[in-house]
Parts: C-alpha cells; sequence; structure tokens
C-alpha cells in the first residue's frame, strides 16, 4: 500500500478547518470573544476557559495576557488569518472560548493540529501526549 505523499499536508489542512469551524461555532453560540479588550475582560471575568493566540502573532502582545491569563490554557497553533475567517474580521490575533464541551473538543483537536505546526505551542498544564488509538475524548481504554 502507498500513502500518497501530500496526506499530511491534506490532514493538516483538514484539522486547520475543523478548528476554524468550533471557533466560529463558538463565537455563533457566544462562547468565544475576539480583541484583545474583550479577552481581557472574558479573562478577568473568569469567562474563558482557553485562549488562543495566533500563531504568527507578535511575541510583546502575547505577553500582555500572560499576567492575568497565566491560570488558562492558551494555544497558540492557528494563525491570525485562520482566527480571523473563523471571526469574519480583518485581523484576530486574540481569542477567549468559554466553558463547555465545545472548548474541550476545540482543545483535542488543537493538540492534533499542533503535531503537524513545529511552532506551535500548548500552555496551561495541558498533556500534548498523543491520544490512543480508537479514542476520541483523549482517555485511556479501560
Amino acid at each position: 500500500m502507498e500513502i500518497p505523499q501530500e496526506l499530511p499536508d491534506r490532514v493538516e489542512a483538514l484539522l486547520a478547518r475543523r478548528c476554524c469551524d468550533a471557533v466560529g461555532l463558538a463565537r455563533r453560540a457566544g462562547l468565544a470573544v475576539a480583541g484583545f479588550e474583550r479577552v481581557n475582560e472574558a479573562v478577568r471575568r473568569g469567562d474563558a476557559a482557553l485562549l488562543l493566540l495566533a500563531l504568527d502573532g507578535a511575541g510583546a502582545s502575547r505577553n500582555r495576557l500572560a499576567g492575568p491569563a497565566r491560570d488558562i490554557a492558551s494555544a497558540a497553533v492557528l494563525s491570525a488569518d485562520e482566527l480571523s475567517a473563523a471571526f469574519a474580521r480583518e485581523r484576530v490575533v486574540f481569542v477567549a472560548v468559554g466553558r463547555g464541551s465545545l472548548s474541550s473538543r476545540l482543545l483535542l483537536d488543537l493538540r492534533r493540529l499542533a503535531g503537524f505546526r513545529p511552532a506551535a505551542t500548548l500552555t496551561g498544564g495541558i498533556d500534548v501526549a498523543p491520544v490512543a488509538p480508537g479514542r476520541q475524548d483523549g482517555t485511556e481504554k479501560a
């Protein structure tokens, strides 16, 4: 059996699309906000369960949220263009996603996508170990 050379690129593109679709769904459900001020407000109120930072965003701008968001999981896996497409806005660098099953599923997919993007970072005590075959929720078989 031959594996096509473009398979990893295709899987990465599909995972990125799945993540962007989940961010868009969270936005439409009122669970996600974008922009530094709105994200900072969500962090201060305790409404944020997951912070998404643009992979290609400036490091200095990421550090502005480092203090208030130190106890919140964060992921720099999607590009600003991908986050912008999910919000139908010009340039999105910061996104906060609220608690719930949607943010858990998004985090799992971001972990998978990070395996294809060497510059991607996941912080906040997130276990980035590979998911066991056959399990979609990140738990081990009993």
